[in-house]
């Protein structure tokens, strides 16, 4: 098939575009052209790049029509974040497009109730974010189950894999909390430390999307959790952290007031952001519809990302990792 990937050269498509050419696609990568894939591969010579700023042609309501005169057979949508966007390129793909499949998020989900979390088991989402994927995918299911155009979404957990700094044991992206496990130094934990992340590695997303593709009657008018085949609490990451650098982690349980206090304002954000939803999901339909069979526990991935970012000098530790 022909295969456009919107947002090729960010997380997901870094590992999804070369596993569509060495399944035989044609494949077509439209981003704003700004980065490379976090990781080369030989594939990304058979890919047709376009380049394209999603947002200011949104605006200017001639997305659709970019991709559309791709001709693609499929769409993967993987930087769409609002409703209107999202329906824009739906109507202009209807009648013509085989199969839109867009990249939700976990945090169409809010805080857990019951875990793991199913696809219908959820709680309303919190915040902008969560809510606007949470429109999308209601709408996606209701445009197929309506005899409209073939759709399905995809809501991966917390992307980890080389390149980027992952979601640390502390719920946010700040890199101190890494130097200080591997020294052996105490690092405050707000709340009591049981609160889950459910990470997931970038290349079991795209695996999730490349089966969605083969799979597609299977997939279509379906949302599917994306996530690791377990999940990580605060306490059980920092531990396990602290372990990869031959330390024990040593952990004080503060009042959310005072982690505040003693983080940056963003970090302490973030954290919060992470932690009050507790994540902790369920890919039995993954499993069961596509054959989503996740490579990687959230553990392995995490220290895949935390071993290259220090092999390439973008990450200080106090003890190389054992």
């Amino acid at each position: 098939m022909r295969i456009v990937v919107v947002g090729g050269s960010g997380h997901i498509g870094t590992f999804l575009i070369p596993r569509l050419v060495r399944a035989g696609h044609e494949v077509v990568s439209v981003s704003r052209g700004q980065r490379s894939s976090y990781t080369d591969d030989p594939a990304w010579r058979d890919v047709r790049q376009v380049t394209a700023d999603r947002a200011a042609e949104d605006a200017e309501g001639v997305f659709g029509d970019r991709v559309a005169g791709l001709r693609p057979d499929a769409v993967i949508d993987l930087i769409c974040f609002t409703l209107d966007s999202a329906t824009a390129l739906v109507e202009r793909l209807r009648g013509e497009t085989g199969h839109l499949l867009h990249c939700g998020s976990i945090w169409r989900h809010g805080p857990s109730q019951k875990v793991p979390i199913t696809e219908e088991g959820g709680t309303p989402p919190i915040g902008e974010y969560g809510i606007a994927k949470a429109a999308i995918a209601r709408m996606l299911r209701g445009e197929t189950r309506s005899g409209g155009l073939v759709t399905t979404s995809l809501h991966p957990g917390h992307i980890v894999g080389p390149g980027w700094h992952p979601i640390g044991p502390l719920g946010n992206n700040d890199a101190t909390v890494w130097c200080k496990l591997s020294a052996g130094e105490p690092i405050d934990v707000p709340g009591i430390g049981a609160e889950f992340m459910h990470h997931v590695h970038a290349d079991d997303v795209a695996q999730a999307f490349e089966a969605a593709v083969v799979h597609r009657d299977a997939a279509a008018g379906e949302d599917f959790s994306v996530v690791a085949p377990s999940a990580l609490n605060v306490r059980g990451f920092a531990e396990i952290g602290a372990s990869w650098f031959g330390q024990t982690a040593k952990l004080r349980t503060v009042t959310w007031d005072e982690f505040r206090s003693g983080t940056g304002g963003e970090a302490a954000q973030v954290s919060w952001e992470h932690l009050v939803r507790n994540h902790y999901f369920s890919i039995d339909k993954a499993r069961r519809l596509l054959g989503y069979a996740p490579r990687y526990e959230p553990e392995a991935a995490v220290l895949e990302s935390v071993r290259w970012l220090i092999d390439h000098g973008r990450l200080d530790v106090a003890n190389p990792i054992e």
